[in-house]
């Protein structure tokens, strides 16, 4: 990363770079702060967020990069009646951070990662500013029912009273993102052909396509000085905060007869833990519920298992086959969503049907081959390269939407 160390001439254009909320810290969150060094390449950068993380901030850090955020984090609402009402409160926290209206008036371009509270600043962004939408997914509590299930797959209340009660929302959120793209200065790229679908589906836009990255170097050097003594080998990977969206519950299941445990990595919320827990015992799966894990132990931990596996509902990318690669750990994933753009079955990891027990049971004994292991990471690492998603790629997409964007009259 020596070569983007930092911000550079201050006659490269100014880059505005907006994420509302950085708490999450999943794969979206990790993937923008990975690549936001690299933008200095290109452009002289500023970043400005409702809820900034110590991560974000120590790259900001040593990147010498402006960070715009509020004295107090934005947190956001979990309120019923908030959500149906569509009582969205982070327009008002933008206009609170002290300096970002002159920020967003000096941007040449501005580039908006979706999620809470990121959409809500292009109300403050003059029409004349290039500005470039990364939409992960399209709404999902709006527009899809995974996000209305507990964890077992059960509704959290009458869904045809949540579709009708979420109406309104509905409506405002097509006509906002619609109303985004017609402004002559403004583009909108999808993470992955999955979702480049379903925005097509959902906003009946044609979006472009802007792929996330991944750092080899993250890991490629580690040493084995991680023990997880909790954890019981062989034992298979999942990545995601616990939820059905990300098919906690079916992976569980699924498990079932493997003697295989699972560590799961990403947390979640007491009360679906430990309905996890019960569900897990009555499979007679052990499961260890990791804690926040540096890069290191992450690359251990992936790298001493048998698979990366994952039933996540409708993945809009999925960075964690492509991390499975980088450390030669097979890739067994659900056949749907985005993990369709990175896996190519039998050839560098395995793509089955959610149904198909016997067969995932099948592949997580093939798993243990290790020639089928290396050639699988070899044949993933070729997958990387030949869609490029290193972090210089990346950047240098940006720039190229931003010229695109800039020569528009």
């Amino acid at each position: 990363m020596s070569s983007y160390a930092g911000s550079g001439s201050t006659a490269k254009p100014r880059l505005l770079v907006v994420k509302g909320c950085f708490s999450a810290m999943g794969g979206a969150e990790r993937d923008l702060i990975r690549n936001i060094p690299f933008l200095s390449e290109n452009f002289s950068v500023k970043v400005a967020t409702l809820d900034p993380v110590s991560e974000l901030i120590s790259i900001c850090e040593k990147m010498n990069f402006e960070l715009l955020s509020p004295k107090k984090s934005w947190d956001v609402s979990k309120n019923p009646i908030s959500i149906i009402l569509d009582n969205d409160t982070s327009l008002s926290e933008w206009k609170k951070i002290e300096g970002l209206d002159t920020a967003i008036d000096n941007s040449d371009f501005i580039h908006i990662v979706s999620g809470d509270g990121s959409m809500s600043i292009i109300d403050l962004i003059p029409s004349t500013i290039p500005v470039h939408f990364h939409l992960l997914e399209p709404h999902r509590g709006l527009h899809e029912d995974v996000l209305h299930l507990k964890i077992d797959g059960q509704p959290k209340r009458n869904l045809g009273i949540t579709k009708t009660l979420l109406s309104r929302a509905k409506k405002r959120d097509i006509l906002r993102v619609q109303s985004f793209n017609s402004r002559l200065k403004s583009s909108i790229s999808g993470n992955s052909n999955y979702t480049v679908a379903r925005i097509k589906e959902v906003y009946d836009i044609e979006a472009g396509l802007l792929w996330p990255s991944i750092h080899l170097e993250d890991f490629s050097i580690y040493a084995e000085n991680c023990n997880f003594n909790e954890l019981n080998s062989p034992y298979v990977v999942n990545i995601g905060k616990a939820s059905w969206v990300k098919g906690t519950w079916e992976t569980i299941s699924m498990l079932k007869n493997t003697n295989l445990s699972l560590a799961h990595i990403g947390g979640g919320n007491t009360e679906d833990i430990n309905q996890l827990k019960e569900h897990a015992k009555s499979c007679n799966v052990e499961v260890w519920f990791a804690p926040r894990l540096t890069q290191n132990e992450l690359t251990v931990l992936l790298r001493n298992a048998r698979a990366s596996i994952s039933l996540a509902h409708g993945e809009p990318f999925g960075l964690t086959p492509i991390e499975a690669f980088a450390v030669g750990t097979p890739a067994i994933y659900v056949k749907e969503g985005g993990f369709r753009d990175t896996i190519i079955d039998k050839e560098n990891g395995r793509l089955i049907a959610r149904e198909d027990i016997d067969i995932w049971h099948k592949a997580l004994k093939e798993a243990k081959n290790i020639e089928k292991r290396i050639r699988w990471s070899e044949a993933g690492k070729e997958k990387i390269k030949s869609l490029d998603l290193s972090c210089e790629k990346h950047a240098e997409r940006i720039y190229n939407i931003y010229q695109e964007l800039n020569n528009r009259t």
